[in-house]
C-alpha cells in the first residue's frame, strides 16, 4: 500500500505542471491519472470501512477500466494496453483471499471478452498510427507491464518474508513459554488421546514426550481416576470449562526402579475455538493445563491426619475423665464414708464384724484405687519411652500356672471353668518375667470379666518355631466389629461409656499391646459378637534387645524428687505383688 500511496501523492503533484505544459487533457490522459490517484481514495474507504478485501475488489476494477479505456481508444486486443490485464489477477493475488483473486481473473478474462467483442464487431476507432508507432506502444506497454508485475513479485515476495518473520517470531515466543512453563499444555480428542503435550511433561513424569502420545497419558493415570479423567474431557468437549484431579504414574528414577511412585495433578480443560472455515463435522478438541498438586495433597493429608489425631486425643481425654471419674469417686467414696463410721463406732454402736467388714470394704478399695493409679503409671511410662524390659532367664510354665491360680478364686466366685493347658515340656525362654505375668493376668481377668456365668474360659501355651504362643480364649460377650478395631487403645472399653457393665479402666490390652511390642512380639484379637473373643500372643523365646537408643524420657523433665517417687511406685516390690493379687470382690454395704 505504501508504494501505491507514494505514486498516487506524485501523480497528484505532478497534474497541475502536467496541465500547464500540455493543455486540455484527452479522457484516456484522465483515466491514467485517476487511475494513479486511485490509491489516495482507496486508502481512505479501507481506514473508514476497515474491509481489506473490498478494498482489494476496488483497486481490480480501477486497474481494469484504465486498460479498457486505454485498449479501446488503442486498437482493442491487439493493443500495447491489453496485456496489462495479465496484472489484474497478479495484484488481486496481494490480497491472500480466493475471492478476491477468483474475481479478479473473471474480471480479467471477461475484459479481454469484451476487447476481442469489439474488435470483431469493427466498433473500434479507426488507428492513425503506423506500424512502427505500434510496435513502440507494444513493446511500451509489454515493459510497463512486466515491471509492474516484477514490482508485485517483489512486493508478494516481501509480504511472505515479512508473514514468515512474524509467524517464526510468534512460534518461538510459544515454544518460550512452553519450555519454561511448569504446568503442562496438552491438546485432546474427546475420547483423551493426546495430540499435543508441551515439553515441560518430561520434567513431570520423568519420560519422553513422544511416549505420552495417543493414549499414552492415559495409560499412566491411575485406574481409580480413569472414569473422572475421561468425564472431565467429555463435559469440556461439549463446551464446558472443567477441572479434575487424578493421580499420574511417574517413572521412577535411579534406586527408585522398583517402585510404583503416583503424583497428583489438577488439570484444568476448555474446548478448543473452532476455526471458521473448518469442517463442523470433525471431532471436537480439548485444550488442557496440567499442573503437580502433590505437595497440596501431601499438606491436605497432613492436616487430616493432625485433625484425625486431634479428635482422638480429644475423644482420648472424655474417656478418660469418664472413666476415672467413675473408678476414682466410687472407691474414694467408700473408703471416706467407712472410715468415718468407724471414727464414730461409739456413737453408731458398730460391733467388731461389723468394724472388720468395713475395714475390709476399706482395704479392697484402697486396692483397687492403686491398681487403678498403677495402669495409669504403667501406661504413661510405656508411651514416654522409659520402660525397660528386664531380661532374664525364667520356665513360663511356672508363670503361667502361677497366674491362672490367682484368678481361680474370682472364675469359681463367677462361675465359669477357667481350664489350662500348658505343657509339662515348654522350654525356658528369656524375657521380662514380671511383664509376662501381667500379659496373661490381663489377658485371663479380662476374659473372666466379659465372661457370662457358665461359661467357659481356656488358657493354652504351645511353642512354635522360635516363638511361645499363648492363646486365652473364651464364651463371654464378644466385641462388635467397629470396637474390634480400637481395641488397645488407652482408656477405650467396648460399648458406651455411660451404659458400661463392668468396672475397669480400659488400659489393660492397652498394656498388654504395649508389653507385647517390646518385648518384639505380636498379639491379635479375634472375636464375634455374642459368640466370644480369642487373644493370641506370640513372643519370641529368646529376647533380643534393639539396638537403637529408646526416645529420652518425657519423665526426665520432671524435678529429681518426683523422678524418684514415679520410680519408686513403679519398680518397688510391694506393686510387683500387688500385681500378683486376685482381684478383689466387692461387697455391698
Amino acid at each position: 500500500m505504501a508504494p501505491r500511496l507514494l505514486g498516487s501523492l506524485a501523480a497528484f503533484a505532478a497534474f497541475p505542471v502536467y496541465l500547464a505544459m500540455r493543455g486540455a487533457p484527452s479522457a484516456v490522459e484522465v483515466a491514467a491519472f485517476a487511475w494513479l490517484i486511485a490509491p489516495i481514495m482507496l486508502s481512505w474507504f479501507l481506514s473508514r470501512t476497515g474491509r481489506y478485501e473490498g478494498a482489494h475488489v476496488l483497486s481490480s476494477l480501477a486497474l481494469a477500466g484504465l486498460i479498457m479505456a486505454v485498449a479501446v481508444t488503442t486498437g482493442g486486443i491487439e493493443s500495447f494496453a491489453a496485456v496489462w490485464l495479465v496484472v489484474v489477477p497478479l495484484e488481486a493475488a496481494l490480497s491472500a483471499s480466493r475471492r478476491v483473486a477468483a474475481f479478479a481473473s473473471l474480471l480479467a478474462l471477461s475484459c479481454a471478452g469484451m476487447l476481442i467483442l469489439v474488435s470483431q464487431l469493427g466498433w473500434l476507432p479507426v488507428e492513425e498510427s503506423g506500424a512502427a508507432q505500434r510496435g513502440v506502444l507494444m513493446a511500451f506497454g509489454v515493459a510497463s507491464a512486466t515491471l509492474y508485475a516484477a514490482g508485485l513479485a517483489f512486493g508478494a515476495e516481501s509480504l511472505a518474508r515479512t508473514s514468515v518473520s512474524l509467524l517464526s517470531r510468534e512460534e518461538e515466543r510459544y515454544r518460550l513459554l512452553a519450555r519454561n512453563m511448569s504446568d503442562v499444555i496438552s491438546r485432546h480428542q474427546r475420547n483423551g488421546a493426546v495430540q499435543f503435550i508441551s515439553p515441560a511433561a518430561e520434567v513431570m513424569l520423568g519420560m519422553p514426550v513422544a511416549q505420552l502420545l495417543a493414549h499414552g497419558l492415559f495409560d499412566r493415570v491411575h485406574v481409580a481416576d480413569r472414569p473422572a479423567y475421561l468425564t472431565a474431557l467429555s463435559d469440556a468437549a461439549r463446551g464446558d470449562v472443567r477441572s479434575v484431579e487424578f493421580r499420574l504414574r511417574r517413572e521412577p528414577v535411579g534406586s527408585e526402579r522398583n517402585q510404583v511412585d503416583f503424583i497428583w495433578v489438577e488439570m484444568r480443560c476448555r474446548p478448543l475455538e473452532q476455526d471458521p472455515g473448518r469442517d463442523a463435522t470433525r471431532e471436537a478438541e480439548v485444550v488442557g493445563v496440567m499442573r503437580d498438586i502433590t505437595d497440596r495433597k501431601l499438606s491436605e493429608q497432613t492436616l487430616d491426619q493432625a485433625r484425625s489425631a486431634a479428635e482422638a486425643a480429644d475423644a482420648a481425654k472424655t474417656r478418660f475423665l469418664a472413666t476415672m471419674s467413675h473408678e476414682l469417686r466410687t472407691p474414694l467414696n467408700a473408703i471416706i464414708g467407712f472410715s468415718e463410721m468407724i471414727a464414730q463406732e461409739q456413737t453408731l454402736m458398730l460391733g467388731p464384724a461389723q468394724r472388720k467388714e468395713y475395714a475390709q470394704l476399706i482395704n479392697d478399695s484402697g486396692l483397687h484405687l492403686l491398681s487403678v493409679v498403677n495402669g495409669i503409671l504403667d501406661m504413661s511410662k510405656m508411651e514416654s519411652g522409659n520402660f525397660e524390659i528386664a531380661s532374664e532367664p525364667f520356665a513360663p510354665r511356672a508363670s503361667l500356672m502361677h497366674c491362672c491360680n490367682l484368678l481361680a478364686l474370682k472364675a469359681r466366685e463367677n462361675g465359669i471353668d477357667l481350664i489350662t493347658d500348658a505343657p509339662q515340656d515348654l522350654p525356658v525362654m528369656t524375657g521380662d518375667p514380671r511383664a509376662f505375668k501381667q500379659i496373661v493376668l490381663n489377658l485371663v481377668a479380662n476374659a473372666i470379666k466379659f465372661t457370662e456365668r457358665g461359661g467357659q474360659v481356656s488358657v493354652t501355651a504351645a511353642v512354635t518355631g522360635s516363638q511361645l504362643t499363648l492363646r486365652i480364649s473364651d464364651t463371654g460377650i464378644g466385641i462388635a466389629p467397629d470396637d474390634l478395631k480400637r481395641i488397645g487403645a488407652p482408656f477405650f472399653q467396648c460399648g458406651k461409656t455411660y451404659q458400661r457393665r463392668h468396672e475397669g479402666t480400659g488400659l489393660g490390652l492397652s498394656i498388654v499391646k504395649s508389653l507385647v511390642a517390646l518385648h518384639l512380639g505380636e498379639m491379635t484379637v479375634q472375636s464375634r459378637l455374642g459368640e466370644g473373643t480369642a487373644v493370641t500372643v506370640k513372643l519370641p523365646l529368646v529376647y533380643t534387645p534393639p539396638q537403637v537408643k529408646p526416645a529420652e524420657s518425657k519423665i526426665a523433665t520432671l524435678t529429681p524428687v518426683l523422678r524418684q517417687e514415679l520410680h519408686n511406685e513403679l519398680h518397688n516390690e510391694p506393686h510387683d505383688d500387688l500385681q500378683d493379687q486376685p482381684a478383689p470382690v466387692k461387697k455391698s454395704a
